[in-house]
Parts: C-alpha cells; sequence; structure tokens
C-alpha cells in the first residue's frame, strides 16, 4: 500500500512540475528574454566542432549553435581579456582610455562608474543582473586596497546586482572568490595580504621552490611566485589560507553559483554575465575531465568548458524558461598554447589547430587573436542559420539597448553599433568597419580588406611562439580571399593602403565610428 501511495506522489508531483513549467513557457511567450552571455577565455576560433575541429568535440556548444546563429566573422576587440572585455562592458574600443591592458590581480576598477554598461542597461530595462565567474577589470579606486574588508567599487558599482568573481586571472593572485564586496570565507585571524612587487608573507614561491610544484612554470613568463594548489602564480600573497580556492573545484563552483543565480529569478527577466575560466591557464581541470580529450589539460579544460555550457541548458530547459531566453556565447580572445607552464599543451596538441585556418593568436593583430567563436541563440524569435556578418562583441551594447527599447546616452557606448538584425537573424550586415587591437600594432577592417599599420615592435612573441602581427611596413589583406593573412597585398594597391589609413586615423581621432 506504501508503495502505491509513493507512486501516486511522485505522479502528482511530475504533473504539477509539468504545469509550472508550462506555465511559465506560456508567460514568457509575451514576458522580456532572459539574457546569458557566456564568455569563454583563451578559446579559439578552431577550438570548437562546429568551427572545423576535429582532434575534439564540443557536442553542446554544436547544440547551442545548431539551435540558433553561428557567426564566422565575430570578433572581440582586442587580442587579450582586459581590453575585450572593457570593450564589451561599455560599448567603447579599449585603446581609447589609457590604463585598459592586462591588469595585475590588485588593479584598481578601470570602469567608470557613471558610464553607461551593459548590466546597467539591463538594470534600467528592469531586469535583475549579475556577474558570475572572472572579472579581471579592476577592484577599489586604488592599487593598495583592504581585502580583508569591503571592497568598492567594482562590479555591483557598474551595473550588477549580484557578483561572484575572482579578482583577476586563475593565475594572478589572490587567488579568492569576491562576493558582492567580500572575501568569501575570509578568516580574520588569517588576513589577506597582495603585493605585485615585493615578496610578503612566508608562502614559498615557484622560483625558490620548484620541487613543490605539480605543474611546472613555463621560463621567463612570470608565473614563479607564490605557490598556491602547487602552482606558482603571478605575484606575491600571504594569509587567507581557509578562503583560497584549488583550481579543480573552482569552475564548478562558479557553474553552481550561476544556477543559482538563474533559479533565484527564473520567474523576472535577468541577465546574467558567466564568465568561464577555461581554457586559460593554468590549466587544472576537475578531476572527471583529466585525460579525456586525449590533447593535454588544455583539451580536458575545453571539454570541461562544453560541459558547463551544456548544463546552463539543461536547467533553462528543467525550468521551463529555455524559449525566452537568449544565450550568447564568445571568447575573449584567440587561442595560446605555452602561457605561463608546462602543461603538455603543445606536446600533445596531436594533430588539433586551435586558430584553425587563422594566422596569429592572443596578443595578435592578425585573425586569430580577435576572430573568435560567436553564438547566439533565441528558440522563440531566432531561426538556426550561419552569418557572415562582420559583428563585434562590443556591439552587444547598442544592440541590446534597441531590443530593450532604451537610449544610450550621447557620449556613451560610442563605438558600440546596433546590429540587431543581424542577431536575430534578419539580415546577413553586420558592421563595415572594424578596428582590431593586438600587442603593438592596430588594424582595420572594411568591406573584407584588413590594414595593419606599421609598427616597429616585435614580430613575433618567442614566449608563446605567436606572431603579433607587428611589421614596419603596411600590411594589407584581403580576408575573403586569404583568411590565413598570407598574401600581403599593401604594394599592389597603394592607394587602398592611404585610404584605410586615413579611416583608421578618423577613428583614433573619434570623428567616425
Amino acid at each position: 500500500m506504501r508503495s502505491a501511495h509513493n507512486i501516486i506522489e511522485k505522479k502528482l508531483l511530475m504533473l504539477l512540475f509539468v504545469f509550472f513549467a508550462t506555465n511559465l513557457q506560456a508567460q514568457n511567450k509575451t514576458a522580456m528574454p532572459n539574457v546569458i552571455v557566456i564568455y569563454a577565455d583563451d578559446l579559439g576560433y578552431g577550438d570548437v566542432s562546429c568551427y572545423g575541429a576535429t582532434k575534439m568535440k564540443t557536442p553542446n556548444l554544436d547544440k547551442l549553435a545548431g539551435g540558433g546563429i553561428r557567426f564566422t566573422n565575430a570578433h572581440s576587440t582586442s587580442s587579450t581579456c582586459t581590453p575585450s572585455r572593457y570593450a564589451l562592458m561599455t560599448g567603447q574600443y579599449p585603446w581609447r582610455k589609457s590604463g585598459t591592458g592586462i591588469l595585475p590581480g590588485d588593479a584598481a576598477l578601470i570602469i567608470p562608474t557613471d558610464r553607461t554598461t551593459l548590466p546597467s542597461l539591463f538594470q534600467q530595462a528592469g531586469y535583475k543582473t549579475g556577474l558570475v565567474g572572472k572579472w579581471h577589470l579592476g577592484l577599489g579606486d586604488a592599487v593598495q586596497k583592504n581585502w580583508n574588508g569591503e571592497i568598492k567599487p567594482g562590479p555591483n558599482e557598474v551595473g550588477f546586482d549580484y557578483s561572484f568573481i575572482f579578482p583577476a586571472t586563475a593565475d594572478r593572485v589572490p587567488t579568492v572568490f569576491v562576493e558582492n564586496h567580500f572575501v568569501v570565507a575570509l578568516d580574520s585571524t588569517d588576513p589577506i595580504q597582495v603585493d605585485y612587487k615585493n615578496k610578503v608573507g612566508n608562502d614559498p614561491t615557484g622560483k625558490d621552490h620548484p620541487e613543490l610544484l605539480k605543474m611546472q612554470s613555463s621560463p621567463g613568463q612570470g608565473h614563479n611566485n607564490t605557490i598556491v594548489n602547487g602552482i606558482g602564480r603571478i605575484g606575491y600573497m600571504s594569509g587567507g589560507n581557509k578562503a583560497r580556492w584549488t583550481d579543480e573545484e573552482m569552475p564548478l563552483t562558479f557553474l553552481a553559483k550561476a544556477k543559482e543565480f538563474i533559479v533565484e529569478n527564473k520567474i523576472k527577466p535577468f541577465f546574467l554575465f558567466y564568465t568561464l575560466t577555461e581554457p586559460h591557464v593554468p590549466r587544472m581541470p576537475s578531476t572527471m575531465f583529466k585525460g579525456k580529450s586525449g590533447l593535454g589539460f588544455r583539451g580536458d579544460a575545453i571539454l570541461q568548458l562544453d560541459w558547463t555550457v551544456g548544463e546552463i541548458m539543461q536547467q533553462l530547459k528543467l525550468l521551463g524558461i529555455d524559449k525566452n531566453t537568449i544565450i550568447v556565447f564568445s571568447s575573449d580572445n584567440g587561442p595560446v598554447l605555452d602561457d605561463g607552464y608546462q602543461d603538455e599543451a603543445i606536446t600533445k596538441l596531436n594533430g588539433h589547430t586551435p586558430w584553425g585556418n587563422l594566422r596569429g593568436g592572443k596578443y595578435s593583430s592578425y585573425e586569430a587573436g580577435t576572430r573568435v567563436p560567436f553564438m547566439i541563440q533565441w528558440p522563440a524569435k531566432i531561426k538556426p542559420s550561419i552569418s557572415s556578418a562582420m559583428i563585434c562583441q562590443m556591439d552587444l551594447l547598442a544592440s541590446f539597448a534597441k531590443l530593450l527599447n532604451k537610449k544610450i546616452p550621447v557620449g556613451d557606448g560610442e563605438d558600440s553599433e546596433d546590429v540587431l538584425h543581424a542577431l536575430t537573424g534578419k539580415s546577413q550586415t553586420g558592421r563595415r568597419v572594424l578596428v582590431e587591437q593586438g600587442i603593438g600594432s592596430i588594424a582595420v577592417i572594411k568591406d573584407d580588406w584588413k590594414y595593419i599599420e606599421p609598427h616597429n615592435g616585435l614580430a613575433k612573441d618567442e614566449l608563446v611562439n605567436i606572431e603579433l602581427g607587428n611589421s614596419p611596413q603596411p600590411q594589407l589583406y584581403h580576408l575573403k580571399n586569404d583568411i590565413s593573412e598570407k598574401n600581403n597585398l599593401a604594394a599592389q594597391y597603394p592607394e587602398l593602403v592611404k585610404d584605410l589609413a586615413a579611416v583608421l586615423k578618423k577613428i583614433k581621432e573619434n570623428q567616425a565610428k
């Protein structure tokens, strides 16, 4: 008899769940869509199977792309993370503002608190806004800050109602979570101290004690300071031992927090900026993914990333809000293999090409630096397709402003363009002109022609084995016919070089978008 009651109870619970989910779907047909932007870290154009990867499979990203629009000509503004994130948040080319290069872990906030940002735009439209994951845009109003008290301004002051982050990158101290201004699990008797110039505390360093490392640092790249979880970091840290995360559990914590935010806001519109750490160094994937790719820890981290995306998609479906939720997925810049640690990313590459058929990579003004995977899904509105429209991540600000029927104040988001029709599949036309920022040189693309201005910087970064795109001579490539940028046509088309140099000069002078 008891078992019969249990069966009835289970059936009733299932019926209630179906009823709840169905009603949510019905309500959401007329509601403003939820929006989730999932941002990978150092994921290359060729790292995803729907973009041509054959040595590993990313089924969840393929499913996301197959159910929406996969863009083949989408870009970050820059080939490194801090400037790309700044541009996505503000709609402004980062080279317009000083101090937007790759930040140390103790940097001050670089986003003005009085400027319209992507999350503040959603706030104005009545959305609940959340940030979970990597930040790397600075905290506080000065480098010297008290990590043991309230840390502000930060994400909550530039548009996020809720934030759960780590301050910079996983290879930089402090290796702690910060939730809404405060370090998580901080012990007041073990205060945190951080310094990027001088050693603090008695923690061993990778430089002095390499025998303690479970992953050796690459020579000359600075990842040999304070050891945390058997990995040498950039910068020095003492204290906060109970608060320090371990690399294997850190991404899973971010996933749990992202899911919590979605559940807590399922009956009202929300915007979630979910910033993954994979496949940025140090690559130390969760144990269940180690060895699964056959491509070393970098490949394993990409499999973990793909699984994470699947977990988010599955949760949206279980909650009955998947049809009216927009998911945007992209990466902050192109790929890099040896970026601080000897983790078999090169020795176990096994024919995989993270850059696809593009030239360069992270740090480069060539296409592999900024042309990245970009896909958008909105089941209620977007039909599956592939788009060649040129779009940029900083265009999300103007595009969502159009969708939300909100005006951006004059002077804010000046470089963001409304490409909503391209993002929703109503047009194959995106922006006509885009500036790409590498380490050193800057390039401009117009009508499939790409001009890279002359620059006397290093042609190649030997430490990471990536061509940077710097040359004392102008470079001109026709991307439609030469996506790999093999043939410099500058000598053949001097007038076109002159015209594109003028276009770039005009944009730099802020006279045109």
